[in-house]
């Protein structure tokens, strides 16, 4: 059973993440987290998929690229701050600017050449504003919901708290709280969770979120979000637990990043094949 099958009511979650009435931290430009730098002793030029087959199982190369390059990163890209997403269109590939907290650098999927291409059918380059001052942004998450591309970010000192930005297309920029929920809640957790380890999604009915599992590399716990508490709880209307298996061994494992594009659950680790 895909987890998609799991939802047993029709829950309109992208109206109920415009609402507003959530508190959270003033919109304020952060001055103690200018962002970090590429700390990956190794650096990635690639990504190894893998996909969900059924059960509790994403496995690599099923029904997947095994491998795709990504190309004509500018010389300053954090290749260890990433995200990505599918937006009924196009894949997207998201990478931060070294020593920024505010900018990053989009990659689109070329399907004529199978590599993930700066600036390609993209924005090259997209700012953040209105950044808490206790974000973190040594990581991230994105996703499309059919309407509103969202961005994330973590509470520094509390990781069981996350900031969201909507891409406002006026402005061209990401806005915290721009037709979102500006702060949303991790519940329920296992305690151990790995929740540095992190990515989201959204499968055309529910938003959810990865984490990893300590001490079990390959292992994530599934989240969904629930209208009702504006939460996002462990095992809402999820498989509550998933394994990766099968990724080769020049994955890079300190972070990973999800999608759906509308028929498949993705998985990608960064690889420097």
């Amino acid at each position: 059973m895909k987890p998609l099958d799991l939802l047993t009511l029709a829950i309109t979650l992208t109206c109920a993440l415009t609402i507003s009435g959530c508190t959270g931290a003033t919109e304020s430009t952060p001055t103690t987290n200018t962002g970090s730098t590429t700390t990956d002793t190794v650096i990635p030029n690639s990504l190894n998929q893998a996909a969900y087959i059924g059960g509790t199982v994403y496995d690599f190369g099923f029904n997947s690229i095994p491998n795709i390059p990504f190309i004509n990163a500018p010389a300053d890209t954090d290749f260890s701050r990433s995200a990505m997403l599918h937006d009924g269109t196009t894949y997207r590939l998201y990478f931060f600017k070294q020593a920024s907290h505010d900018t990053i650098y989009q990659f689109g999927y070329n399907a004529a050449t199978q590599k993930y291409e700066f600036g390609f059918n993209s924005i090259p380059e997209l700012k953040l504003t209105g950044i808490p001052t206790d974000a973190d942004t040594n990581r991230f998450a994105m996703l499309h919901d059919g309407t509103t591309y969202r961005l994330y970010m973590k509470r520094q000192n509390d990781n069981t708290v996350m900031y969201q930005f909507g891409y406002n297309s006026t402005s061209g920029n990401y806005e915290f709280g721009f037709n979102s929920i500006a702060t949303l809640f991790i519940t329920l957790a296992p305690n151990d969770a790995d929740l540095n380890r992190w990515a989201v999604l959204h499968d055309g009915s529910t938003y959810r979120l990865y984490t990893g599992k300590t001490g079990e590399i390959d292992t994530l716990y599934q989240f969904g979000f629930n209208a009702a508490s504006n939460d996002y709880e462990w095992g809402f209307s999820s498989i509550p637990q998933l394994q990766v298996t099968n990724m080769p061994t020049d994955s890079v494992k300190t972070n990973f990043t999800m999608l759906h594009n509308g028929s498949n659950y993705r998985f990608y680790y960064p690889s420097n094949k």
